[in-house]
């Protein structure tokens, strides 16, 4: 089977169902795992090129409308008659939903169901830990500057947070990705601020273009220094990874609760 991954996201998938030799295309910003490196390029999520991945002949291509304007992409292997799936899981069930997906999609029923369990049995053992937890945190979660987008309710991060004995202070709102003005997020005074720029390694991310706004000293977040830089890749991605940044979250938060990642 030739298959065709245009998100990150899915590549890290297949990986999971042991499966990256079934790839022969991959999206430009897909990094992992490492022997992913040499495979062909198709383009970046909003400008992948169909013609190229046409030439790849994939029996399967597995898209993605995790980001807008994704749409495009699914027209055109629409037009060019390609056999593709969709993934696009906002929580950590959907996420685990899409691991059976796939695994019945390219052969590999039994791996994925092994890899669901386990990905069950990291979260449950989170959620135990979570609700022993008597003093949760309040967590920020900024992953875009301007504007200002945050996750809301359905989205896996308020999920994770969670898991980590804290909540996402923008879980009231139901969507799984908001704009907000920067005058909400003081309203909501956050313990702890998560950045996690989507497409932004952690490097080129700045806390003080956040610490600069206006207002910004009178977050108990800023005035104690509790501003984290978070890989991208760890929690902006849908896939199974997502549990090595609940662990390494969980732990910054509540050292005396979870086990080092």
């Amino acid at each position: 089977m030739r298959i065709v991954s245009i998100c990150p996201s899915n590549t890290e998938i297949l990986a999971y169902l042991d499966a990256i030799d079934l790839l022969v295309g991959v999206d430009d910003d897909s990094d992992w795992p490492q022997s992913i490196t040499k495979l062909p390029r198709v383009g970046r999520d909003l400008n992948i090129d169909i013609d190229k991945v046409k030439a790849l002949q994939p029996d399967l291509v597995l898209a993605s409308l995790s980001v807008p304007g994704m749409e495009k992409n699914i027209e055109r292997l629409e037009e060019e008659q390609m056999p593709y799936i969709i993934l696009d899981p906002n929580s950590l069930d959907e996420i685990a939903d899409d691991l059976l997906t796939v695994g019945k999609k390219i052969g590999k029923e039994q791996k994925a169901q092994q890899v669901y369990d386990d990905y069950y049995q990291v979260i449950n053992e989170y959620r135990t830990i979570a609700n022993s937890i008597p003093n949760k945190k309040n967590i920020y979660w900024e992953w875009w500057p301007k504007p200002i987008f945050t996750p809301g309710q359905k989205n896996w991060l308020s999920y994770i947070s969670e898991l980590a004995g804290a909540s996402n202070v923008f879980s009231d709102y139901e969507e799984a990705s908001i704009q907000v003005e920067w005058d909400e997020v003081i309203q909501r005074d956050p313990d702890e601020i998560c950045m996690v720029w989507v497409g932004v390694q952690e490097k080129k991310m700045n806390p003080d273009i956040l610490k600069k706004r206006e207002g910004a000293n009178q977050l108990r977040a800023v005035q104690s220094d509790q501003i984290h830089i978070l890989e991208e890749y760890l929690y902006c991605r849908p896939s199974p990874r997502l549990l090595e940044g609940l662990k390494k979250l969980a732990y910054l938060l509540h050292p005396t609760y979870y086990p080092a990642s």
